[in-house]
Order: C-alpha cells, then sequence, then structure tokens
C-alpha cells in the first residue's frame, strides 16, 4: 500500500475572556496535542498572527523565517508568550485544498502545521563538497586522458579548440545544467521523474538504465587490466620492459638499449605492446568475436577485486560513495601534476607539445572535425545517463546548480585540455627515442595508447616503479568515480520507482546490481574480450544515448514547457534563465544532438582492433544491442496509451500532463484555530 503525505490539523477552542487559569490549562492542552502529533512523525507550530500562504512562501513584515521559504507574518505580541498570537482573520486551507470562513478579530489563532510524511526522508549529501567532486569525478574519466589529446591532434591540433568550445557552450554545458536543474526540482532518479513531466516518455528512463548496464559490462573491464599492470609493477624491473619473458615474440625488439645495432623496423613489435596484447589480454588466442575463447582467470579476479571496491563505496548511499570521491576524484590531479613536470623534462617532450597544439586552421573546414567536437564534449561531460539527474536529487532544494554546472564542466574542459600535455610530452619522448614523427607512435587512440605507448614509456623512465604505481593507480580511481555514478543513476532510478519493495532492502539490491554487471562483464574477461569491449564502446551505447537524451530535451523543451521549466529554475534559485539558456533549450540543444546522430548514420565508424578488422554481422549486432535499450522508449508509449481510461483524445492529453511535485518542497500549510 502506496504511503501519502499526512495533514494533521488541531483546533483549539479558547475564548478571549476565559480567566487565567483555563487559558493556561488550554495551553497545557495544546501541548499534549502538540506531543501526541509529534509522536505521529508530525509537529504542530503556533505562529504568531495571520499566516497567508502565498504561491511560494509565506510573505512577512518580520522577516521570522519559520521553515524553507515560509515566514510568520506578524511580530510577536509582547503580551502573548510563545506560541499564542491574536489573529486578525483569514481563511484556512485544508489539506484537500478547501478554505474556511473567516471570523472576526480577538478568538482566532493560526496554526503552521508541518507537512510531514510516512516515508522514509530523502537522503542528502553530508557536504555541498561531496556533491560537486561526484559530479567532477563522474565527468572526468578514462576518455578525458586518452581521447581527448588524440581527437585534438588529430582534428587539428590548437585549431580543434575552437569548434570544442563551441560545442561545449552551446550544446554540452546547457544540457548539463537541464538535468540537474531538472534532478534538484524533481528529487527523482530519471525512471520516476517523468510522471512529473511528460508520462509518455517514461520509457527514457528504463533505456537509460539499460544503457548504463551495458557500460557497466566493459567499463570496468578497464580498471581490471589498469588492476593487472598496478600489481605487474611491485617488483624492480617491470616486466614489459625486457624481451626475455615467456609471452614474448622473436620479433620483440628493444630499440632503447644501449645497443645502437638495434632499430626499429615495421615488424618490430614493443615489449609493451607484447605483454598488453600476448600476457594482459591474450588476444593471439582468440581468432575473433566468432570464437571469443575461454576466461581468463587473472582478470576475472582483478574484475572481481574491482566490483567489491565499488559495492562497498555505493552500498549505502551517497554518505559512503561522498566520502570515497575525496580520494578517488583528487588523487588523478596530484599524479596528472606529477607526470607533467615529469614529462616536461623529458628529452624530446617539446615536438609531442608543439604536435599537439600546432593549429591546422584548414581541418576546420572538414565536417570531421566539427563531428568529433560535439562528440567528444557530449561524452566527456555526460548528460543522458541518469547520473546527473540521481546526483541532483540528494541536493537542498535551493541549491545553485547553475553555479555547479558552470563549475564543474569547466574543471571537465580543462582536465581534458591538460591530460592532453600529459601524454604529448611523453609521446614526443618516444618519437624522439625511436627517431620517428609523432604521429607515427600516436597512431592508436583508446586503451592502447595508455597500456602500449605510455606504460612503455614509463618502463623507460628513471624510477619506473614509482611512475608505474602512480599511474595505473590513477587509472583505477579515474575508472572508479565513473562506475560509481553510473551505477548509482540505475540505483537511485529503481529506488523511486519502487520505493516500499526496495528502499529498505537497498543493499541487497546493490549486491544483486553487482552480481549482475560482474557476470555481464564475462565476455570482456575471455581471449577476445577486448573485441567485445570495442564492439559495446562504438555501437551499443553511443549512438543510443544520444537519441535519448534527444528526446528528453523534446519533452522538457517543447512537451513539459520551457517556461515552466524556468519556472521552476525560478522557485529553486531566485532568478530565471536568460533568453540563452531557453534558446539553447528549445532550439541549439535539439539541433545539435541530431547533428551528432545524422553523423553516425551517415559516416558509420570503421571499427578494428590491432590486427582484427569487424566484419559486417558485428556491426548488425551492435546496433541490435543499441537499439534493446532504445525500444524501450516506444514500448512504454504504446504500453501507456494501452492502460490508460477514455478515448483516445483523452488518453493522450493525460499521458503528456504532468503531475505537480513542488508540494513536496513546501514544508508547512497554513489553518486557522477558533
Amino acid at each position: 500500500m502506496e504511503t501519502k503525505d499526512m495533514m494533521m490539523t488541531s483546533m483549539l477552542t479558547m475564548d478571549k475572556g476565559e480567566n487565567e487559569g483555563e487559558r493556561d490549562k488550554g495551553r497545557e492542552e495544546m501541548g499534549e496535542v502538540e506531543e501526541g502529533t509529534q509522536q505521529e512523525n508530525g509537529r504542530l507550530m503556533l505562529v504568531d498572527g495571520l499566516a497567508e500562504k502565498g504561491p511560494k512562501s509565506l510573505t512577512s513584515s518580520s522577516g521570522q523565517q519559520v521553515s524553507n521559504g515560509f515566514t510568520t507574518s506578524t511580530p510577536q505580541s509582547p503580551r502573548e508568550g510563545p506560541g499564542t498570537a491574536a489573529s486578525s482573520g483569514g481563511t484556512a486551507s485544508g489539506p484537500g485544498g478547501g478554505t474556511g470562513s473567516s471570523v472576526p478579530l480577538g478568538g482566532l489563532r493560526t496554526l503552521v502545521v508541518q507537512q510531514t510524511s510516512l516515508e522514509r526522508p530523502r537522503e542528502t549529501w553530508s557536504k555541498k563538497m561531496d556533491f560537486l567532486l561526484s559530479v567532477i569525478g563522474y565527468a572526468v574519466d578514462l576518455g578525458n586522458v586518452w581521447r581527448f589529446p588524440y581527437i585534438c591532434y588529430q582534428n587539428g591540433g590548437g585549431a580543434f579548440l575552437l569548434p570544442y568550445l563551441l560545442m561545449a557552450v552551446f550544446g554540452g554545458v546547457p544540457l548539463f545544467y537541464m538535468e540537474l536543474a531538472l534532478g534538484q526540482f524533481h528529487r527523482s532518479g530519471c525512471i520516476s521523474i517523468w510522471k512529473h513531466i511528460c508520462p509518455i516518455f517514461k520509457g527514457i528512463g528504463f533505456a537509460i538504465c539499460i544503457i548504463a548496464l551495458y557500460i557497466a559490462f566493459y567499463y570496468n573491464t578497464i580498471m581490471a587490466w589498469a588492476l593487472y599492470y598496478l600489481l605487474s609493477s611491485f617488483r624492480p624491473t617491470l616486466p614489459w620492459s625486457t624481451c626475455s619473458n615467456s609471452w614474448n615474440t622473436v620479433n620483440c625488439n628493444l630499440y632503447m638499449s644501449t645497443d645502437h645495432n638495434v632499430s626499429w623496423s615495421n615488424s618490430s613489435t614493443s615489449p609493451a605492446e607484447e605483454f598488453y596484447t600476448r600476457q594482459v589480454l591474450q588476444v593471439h588466442l582468440s581468432p575473433g568475436l566468432h570464437q571469443l575463447g575461454s576466461v581468463s582467470w587473472q582478470l576475472a579476479l582483478c574484475l572481481l577485486f574491482i566490483f567489491t571496491i565499488v559495492y562497498f563505496s555505493i552500498w549505502k548511499g551517497v554518505k559512503t560513495s561522498g566520502k570515497v570521491v575525496w580520494v578517488t576524484a583528487t588523487f588523478p590531479y596530484l599524479v596528472l601534476l606529477v607526470l607533467l613536470i615529469r614529462g616536461a623534462t623529458l628529452p624530446g617532450a617539446w615536438r609531442g607539445v608543439v604536435f599537439y597544439l600546432k593549429p591546422d586552421w584548414q581541418k576546420l573546414l572538414s565536417t570531421t572535425v566539427w563531428i568529433d567536437a560535439a562528440a567528444q564534449i557530449f561524452f566527456s561531460l555526460g548528460p543522458g545517463f541518469g547520473v546527473l539527474l540521481a546526483f541532483a536529487s540528494y541536493n537542498p532544494f535551493h541549491n545553485n546548480c547553475y553555479k555547479d554546472a558552470l563549475v564543474t564542466s569547466s574543471v571537465n574542459c580543462l582536465t581534458s585540455f591538460l591530460s592532453g600535455f600529459v601524454i604529448f610530452t611523453v609521446l614526443g619522448y618516444m618519437a624522439e627515442m625511436r627517431h620517428q614523427d609523432v604521429d607515427a607512435v600516436a597512431k592508436d587512440a583508446g586503451p592502447s595508447l595508455l597500456f602500449i605507448i605510455y606504460a612503455e614509456a614509463i618502463a623507460n623512465m628513471p624510477a619506473a616503479t614509482f611512475f608505474s604505481i602512480i599511474f595505473f593507480l590513477m587509472i583505477i580511481m579515474l575508472g572508479l568515480d565513473s562506475t560509481f555514478a553510473g551505477l548509482e543513476g540505475v540505483i537511485t532510478a529503481m529506488l523511486d520507482e519502487f520505493p516500499q519493495t526496495l528502499v529498505k532492502r537497498r543493499e541487497w539490491f546493490v549486491f544483486g546490481l553487482v552480481c549482475v554487471c560482474y557476470l555481464g562483464a564475462l565476455s570482456t574477461l575471455t581471449y577476445g574480450g577486448a573485441f567485445v569491449v570495442k564492439l559495446f564502446e562504438e555501437y551499443a551505447t553511443g549512438p543510443a544515448v544520444i537519441t535519448v537524451v534527444l528526446l528528453e530535451v523534446i519533452a522538457v523543451s517543447w512537451f513539459y514547457g520551457t517556461n515552466r521549466f524556468c519556472n521552476d529554475i525560478e522557485e529553486m534559485l531566485g532568478f530565471y534563465p536568460g533568453c540563452f539558456w531557453r534558446v539553447c533549450w528549445v532550439a541549439i540543444c535539439p539541433c545539435f544532438l541530431l547533428f551528432i546522430i545524422i553523423s553516425f548514420l551517415a559516416f558509420p565508424p570503421e571499427v578494428r582492433l590491432f590486427n582484427y578488422h569487424y566484419p559486417p554481422w558485428t556491426t548488425v549486432l551492435g546496433y541490435c544491442i543499441g537499439v534493446s535499450s532504445f525500444i524501450c522508449v516506444p514500448a512504454y508509449m504504446v504500453y501507456h496509451l494501452l492502460n490508460a481510461k477514455g478515448t483516445f483524445k483523452q488518453r493522450l492529453l493525460k499521458s503528456i500532463t504532468p503531475e505537480p511535485s513542488n508540494a513536496q518542497h513546501r514544508d508547512f500549510i497554513v489553518t486557522n484555530a477558533v
């Protein structure tokens, strides 16, 4: 049975002509009523004078604060004791929305009664910094370290920063701000929030949860690889720095040795490459996606350890995860700073920096550059994954989410830019050692850039063991932040949608969710698991989540209404969003997302990994996985219309009419007692 808000009122009968003994007795009775009310999860308060209930708050000449947004109407009378007042008359608003009749002066007392609920109060962040670090940790992930530097130098170096910033200002940040505001106002996860916006689009929430599961299936595997590297780093000589190991082949080339007769050729492989492909992934034992092979028990144990950390970080909610991010979100910045200083002192580092930032303005005439900029800023900030909605829903109602959006998105973009220097100083050093151009060294994007090129550079530095440990520890922590956030988005959505079933069983639900994610990730731990990771990354999540966010923007801006949404923000923050934000939400953001979707369809990525070219049937498989999440949106629309009552027009009208949700933000209601 659903729990509903309870309105508790009390009427005091006190004649002004009563003697002092009767008045004291009435006050004692009032105290007993108040005590009994508190035992029923409520609180009763007497307010001096007549309290008027406005659309947002109780206005007051004295400005005395009663509760969130409410003030008393008149100063306390000097001859009245605390909790008593003579009122000048007014109307009483009851729980059902009715009004009482006006009564003469003298015998009326005004009561402010706290609106309470039998439900548990919603959890909130312990500190504002817990929220900010959680959002920054979610937005700043592994993609900032490997994807942005690669995309930047590939698309014109310093010239790429122009389309990147334009896409951030007009597309990424408005979407980021919109999700924080929606989550904070409606205080709901990505499923239940839709009944307050546009009920027929509720399938978007289910689609987001499925996409989050797909991401959990492959994203944590990358952390398992990093953990394998971290454990392998605790030795004097790093195993990927020599060619004398059991997994090495005759093509292994120690070109950085002091022997000048050793030279790099097209058939050469580095020790770091063979360690990654033949020892960690063991990809040589799988011919492709059609035959993945056995599960690597070493990686299975590494992933089990990763998920154990994840479980005990999020099982109690944001109270625990908010503390963990103080380490996982700040430590990577310390490591990036150390690696930047170290990289800047390496021979040839300047070659990498020049290659990274040298502007090629001709590239701006290419459509591909703008497509890459739009996709990069979208996936970097991460709207549409339900995480921002979940995190913001635990904020105080009047928290300045506008400022939060600007701060966290700026930190994210600056981190990407900083990571470029960290990566390319090392790539310049590698090019100097190999006697090659920088573009030949940096030909691979993705995990290979970290696990082969950067790992190899570290192995040839002084104090290689120390730098290897802190680098792979940084990779793990960057990934953990995003995993905490992604799973918290799913957990919040399900707990808000099914509170009676799951709220009291959160720990068990989180345990079940983590087990599902681990079992779903087993395919990525096989000998051909790297092929599965690439397939999920390219097809299963990208197009689906962009389409979902496009529908989300349309539902909020066109169905819920930009004016209504802006009024919600004004109620929270005290100011109305400017024209720039309204135009972005109504027109620019939908065009921004549509541009990315069309580019995906018009120019499908050519997927290959190492020497394996993905056959055509894998493209079909990838899109089928992506559609399996998106199909929730039209499926729920049909389900909702079939289960509604009335004519088709009445069903359709009801399905796009939001339910009010702002009652939960008003803690006190006013009634009059005679």
